[in-house]
């Protein structure tokens, strides 16, 4: 378990182990060469052993790491992947604490605890979701993307070809040709993420957290949110706050 106050940034690292954090409270992103992933609360992150990626956990940030041998969880695959947290899976994770990873011993009861948490596991990673944003591999993407996260309340694509000095022209064709995707595809995507994290607040009404990234209109913020996640952000809310 980490409950942390600041926030932490890993370095470049991989593990020989299978990891699944879970995200108890507040929001993590894992990033890799393949892509950025968000995990919001109550959701987790399958990093396979072998994967180099990076860890942010944001300030006042508590999760819960579980590891395993890789024979426990053979149909790992080979990137990350956020999955649903069923309350099967929640409450064996919330319950594996009890043997920590100090520990100098291991005995029947782990092992066939473990064993069992791993299926469960391999079942989950069957509900992946869709949660992240791809990594560009062109300079001009990178940093047109980054500005495009950082100012997701009112960023235009007029205000992104100044910040690099392309045109506009360029860039959709760079955007395209690097991400697979379109820049209002890439802008759309990052609102609904960065809108889940503001959504767990319990101060944040949903119109207000529609404004703070960059929508006009609640409706349509609802429609892009529900195209993403599956569900309004009314209900994210509230299924979000019910989540012990």
């Amino acid at each position: 378990m980490y409950d942390g106050g600041e926030q932490l940034v890993t370095g470049w690292h991989f593990h020989d182990v299978h990891e699944i954090e879970y995200a108890c409270r507040g929001m993590v992103e894992v990033k890799t060469e393949a892509g950025h992933y968000l995990l919001p609360p109550h959701q987790a992150a399958w990093i396979p052993a072998g994967l180099h990626h990076q860890t942010t956990l944001n300030a006042g940030v508590q999760t819960l790491a579980v590891l395993f041998e890789p024979r426990l969880v053979p149909m790992a695959g080979d990137r990350v992947r956020i999955i649903a947290v069923s309350p099967l899976l929640r409450e064996m994770m919330l319950y594996s604490v009890r043997w920590p990873i100090s520990r100098t011993e291991s005995g029947a009861e782990a092992d066939s605890f473990f064993q069992t948490l791993g299926y469960v596991v391999a079942e989950a990673l069957d509900d992946e979701k869709p949660l992240h944003l791809p990594v560009p591999n062109d300079p001009v993407v990178t940093a047109a993307a980054d500005f495009t996260r950082a100012h997701l309340d009112d960023v235009t694509i007029s205000d992104v070809t100044h910040a690099v000095g392309v045109s506009e022209r360029t860039l959709r064709r760079l955007f395209n040709a690097s991400l697979g995707m379109s820049w209002r595809s890439y802008l759309l995507r990052a609102r609904v993420l960065r809108s889940m994290a503001l959504l767990v607040q319990p101060d944040r009404s949903v119109l207000e957290v529609s404004i703070a990234v960059g929508f006009d209109d609640v409706g349509a913020f609802a429609r892009s949110f529900a195209r993403h996640c599956g569900e309004t952000p009314s209900a994210y809310k509230r299924r979000i706050s019910r989540a012990p």
